[in-house]
């Protein structure tokens, strides 16, 4: 008998530690950790479309509200120059490589990036569907959240659309837009008003409303089909900025010929000071 009882032990321990193990399906699908890169001070995230889905649905109805950054050349320069939105892009759940030049600059640091554009995570997640996320629609000119609401509504679950006005909303128009969409019971909200505005609206949101929210800016008009959107080799050869000048000049133009240029202008004073 005594010879038996270290291995009743050891086995009674082995039964216990596998009690109180979690599931064997829940440790597989425990995410790998990402690979991580600043740019100008703000952290980018860096994962594909796939890694980035999985991650918004296994936050779903977790109750705890976030918010999801797309970053591109011109919003990583214009949040990264003003300390305020800094802290609003830092404190972001995940920021995304949108950008071709910052997926270059990842991959120039040694680093495996991937393109993951707002557009296409959009579209990715309210294709596949299936998974019984609630989706809400918020921004769009109107009309618009509604085109894009029918088009994907027969494969994923949209539970509220609201295009806001193009100005300060009142503290009363702002209070029914927040219950309006808390009350939908929404998981994920898409919220299409344009960077930096419709990341300072997040961080201000994100404690009011129990839901993933994330930025994706033009996704909403190339999705509906009000703009049209740079053909794929464009995207892949980091040439959609040219096609979105052309399309758009009047209100893009210094987006792109005064805010690209100065973004490589303070990233190479960054490198030099041996900063990132």
């Amino acid at each position: 008998m005594q010879m038996n009882t270290p291995l009743i032990a050891t086995r009674a321990g082995q039964e216990r530690e596998a009690a109180c193990a979690p599931p064997l399906h829940a440790r597989l699908k425990r995410p790998a950790p990402a690979a991580m890169t600043e740019v100008l001070g703000i952290p980018l995230t860096l994962v594909d479309l796939d890694t980035a889905a999985a991650r918004i649905r296994a936050w779903a109805r977790d109750g705890q509200g976030r918010y999801v950054g797309v970053r591109d050349v011109a919003s990583t320069e214009a949040m990264s120059r003003d300390p305020a939105l800094l802290q609003v892009a830092r404190g972001a759940a995940m920021n995304l490589a949108d950008g071709m030049p910052l997926v270059w600059l990842a991959r120039a640091r040694g680093l495996p990036a991937t393109r993951a554009a707002g557009p296409d995570l959009m579209e990715k997640m309210l294709s596949e569907g299936g998974d019984g996320l609630r989706h809400f629609l918020y921004g769009g000119a109107p009309g618009v959240a509604e085109r894009l609401a029918a088009r994907f509504a027969p494969r994923t679950r949209i539970v509220g659309v609201c295009s806001p006005a193009f100005r300060p909303l009142t503290t009363e128009e702002d209070a029914a837009i927040t219950a309006q969409i808390r009350d939908s019971g929404a998981d994920v909200v898409w919220v299409g008003i344009s960077s930096p505005r419709q990341d300072v609206w997040m961080a201000e949101h994100v404690d009011r409303l129990p839901a993933t929210l994330i930025g994706v800016g033009a996704a909403f008009d190339f999705l509906s089909g009000a703009r049209p959107r740079a053909p794929r080799w464009m995207q892949r050869a980091g040439l959609e900025w040219s096609f979105r000048l052309a399309t758009d000049f009047r209100r893009l133009w210094p987006r792109y010929l005064i805010g690209a240029p100065r973004f490589l202008a303070r990233l190479a004073l960054a490198a030099a000071a041996g900063r990132g």
